[in-house]
């Protein structure tokens, strides 16, 4: 008998913390976010700014951003074990990196830049203090948010795994809502009884969840267990007149809990199971920014619309291939084609162990589904290129572009807020997993340049902005889902509103609010006497900053001159002649 082979011992990358004080979470990896799963986990900063970042590993400061959304103030560390951490919403930098924004700032004439660094120009050991935590960009409130990524890959996963020694958790997930719903003309769901917990929307049967049962350390297994007895007595009664026939499915809205805060979390994994089979569930571990869009699939996109709440549904649509899901050979859809009690089961479980699960029971009533005959005409197919056009109006999907199949539901309707022309592609609002092309005839005489044409989303009185380009009569933009669409004109030029004039000579800061009520704002220029000048924007406050001192501007009588553009380019200028 031969030797034992020697197996290669794999070593776990070891982080160090990023502050030097109790650790706390405000948001954790994979969040269902609008169109993104969130990237990292937030950490707390005590409610205020400025507290030092110290380096989690060994490597060097690769990249820093600034951007007016989004991280805000950015550093990315290359670590020397093969991952990249990302820091966002810094307050400020280390004197000699924000000596180089600034210089790159006044080369570009741009707030907003990127630095990239060789390795041996920044290099930071675990533990050096490398920026300064903050609240700049898409953010609300003081924290840090912070990624771990593969380097060769550029994908962010979950860090929650390298401090859960250091961040307390005994709290189980809980679900607030379960919704049950055909596929299609495939399955129908009904709801014979009259309760207040239980709703039907669209065919779509919602009701409060009630846990069935509390499993590990959670500290919700204080309860009396009387109480929690007859939550489930409770839930099992009302849901006896849940019958359903065909094809069917279900989906969940849940959150996460921890430990000395009172935020809410995503949950880590959700698995669904029919009479103890599993059909479905998701481990949120990690994820590719290409993934990022497939969340409108994965959840009920047209219900967080509605309600803004978020639902993980089981069924996994054909084109959606994002790799935290997993189902059996149905993808997650149950067939009911008897007639007896199926029981179902929710399992909710975060990374520390802490379980909850929600059983509720659909019964098997034969009933008659609707049949209809599909239009070709509006049959829009995922697996290949797709076009409709009629009376110069064209909607083109490539390949890959939908989730499933569907059919439009297409109608010209006249508009009840002007004399322009809406086109709806469908009832419900349908997410795509990439963009198409969308080209809308102008129908009346604009009698203006047609760059201040463009397309926008229809959603009651609300427009909402997509672009596009003016040729020959039609304007053609790029969107990211099907609803209803219509051409808007913008004509007016964007406001500048100085704030707190009377104090800027004391404050030695030159404060700006602009805005644009259509189209949103493309560009902004600062100038002093006529030299460029940094002007810092902020996306939460759409407020333009001039810190005259920090410019090194001395006191004198100053003519500030500041130009904002939209995005059809309609220009205003603001000069100001001051004694600051």
């Amino acid at each position: 008998m031969g030797a034992m082979p020697l197996r290669a011992q794999v070593t776990e990358p070891q982080f160090g913390v990023p502050f030097d004080f109790p650790l706390l979470l405000s948001g954790n990896f994979g969040e269902l976010r609008s169109n993104h799963f969130h990237g990292g986990l937030d950490f707390k900063t005590q409610g205020v700014v400025g507290k030092p970042l110290l380096a989690i590993a060994d490597g060097y400061i690769s990249k820093v951003t600034v951007t007016a959304g989004g991280y805000g103030n950015a550093l990315y560390i290359t670590h020397d074990n093969g991952y990249t951490s990302v820091h966002g919403h810094l307050d400020h930098f280390l004197p000699e990196i924000a000596r180089r924004i600034r210089e790159r700032q006044y080369q570009e004439q741009s707030f907003v830049v990127t630095l990239e660094f060789g390795p041996k120009e920044f290099r930071v050991r675990q533990g050096d203090v490398v920026a300064y935590a903050g609240n700049t960009g898409y953010s609300f409130g003081p924290h840090l948010h912070m990624e771990i990524r593969t380097t060769d890959t550029n994908e962010p996963i979950d860090p929650l795994p390298f401090y859960k020694d250091k961040i307390a958790d005994h709290i189980a997930p809980r679900a607030t809502h379960i919704m049950v719903y055909g596929a299609g003309n495939e399955g129908k769901v009904t709801f014979a009884g009259n309760s207040k917990e239980v709703k039907d929307v669209d065919g779509k049967i919602i009701f409060k969840a009630r846990a069935s049962e509390q499993e590990s350390s959670s500290l919700e297994l204080l309860q009396q267990a009387q109480p929690r007895l007859n939550h489930v007595n409770s839930q099992f009664s009302i849901l006896n007149l849940l019958t359903a026939w065909g094809r069917i499915s279900t989906a969940i809205s849940a959150n996460d809990y921890m430990d000395g805060t009172s935020n809410n979390y995503g949950v880590r994994y959700v698995r669904l199971y029919v009479d103890d089979r599993l059909v479905s569930s998701s481990d949120v571990d990690r994820f590719s920014f290409d993934e990022n869009r497939l969340i409108n699939s994965w959840t009920d996109y047209a219900e967080q619309r509605r309600s803004g709440r978020w639902y993980m549904c089981s069924p996994i649509a054909e084109n959606n291939d994002l790799r935290m899901l997993s189902a059996d050979e149905q993808r997650g859809w149950v067939t009911i084609d008897e007639e007896r009690d199926y029981h179902f089961r929710y399992e909710l479980e975060d990374l520390y162990g802490n379980k909850s699960t929600y059983r509720f029971v659909v019964r098997g009533k034969r009933m008659d589904l609707p049949q209809r005959l599909p239009n070709y005409y509006y049959r829009m197919d995922a697996s290949r290129n797709s076009r409709f056009y009629t009376q110069g109006f064209e909607l083109w999907m490539p390949q890959g572009t939908l989730f499933d199949d569907i059919e439009l539901d297409y109608e010209v309707i006249p508009s009840d807020i002007d004399q322009s022309h809406h086109y709806r592609l469908t009832n419900a609002i349908v997410p795509l997993r990439r963009a198409a092309e969308i080209t809308i005839p102008t129908h009346k005489e604009w009698h203006i340049d047609g760059s201040k044409l463009y397309v926008a989303r229809v959603n009651g009185k609300r427009r909402t902005y997509c672009g596009g380009t003016y040729r020959y009569g039609r304007i053609t933009a790029n969107i990211t889902e099907l609803g209803t669409y219509t051409v808007c004109a913008d004509t007016i030029a964007p406001k500048i509103t100085p704030i707190g004039s009377t104090s800027w000579r004391s404050n030695r800061k030159v404060v700006l609010r602009i805005a644009d009520g259509e189209t949103g704002i493309r560009d902004y220029r600062g100038t002093i006497d006529g030299r460029w000048v940094l002007f810092k924007y902020s996306s939460k406050t759409a407020q333009l900053t001039c810190d005259l001192k920090a410019e090194g501007i001395k006191p004198s009588k100053l003519r500030v001159e500041v130009e904002v553009t939209d995005m059809r380019g309609n220009a205003r200028t603001l000069t100001l002649d001051c004694e600051l």
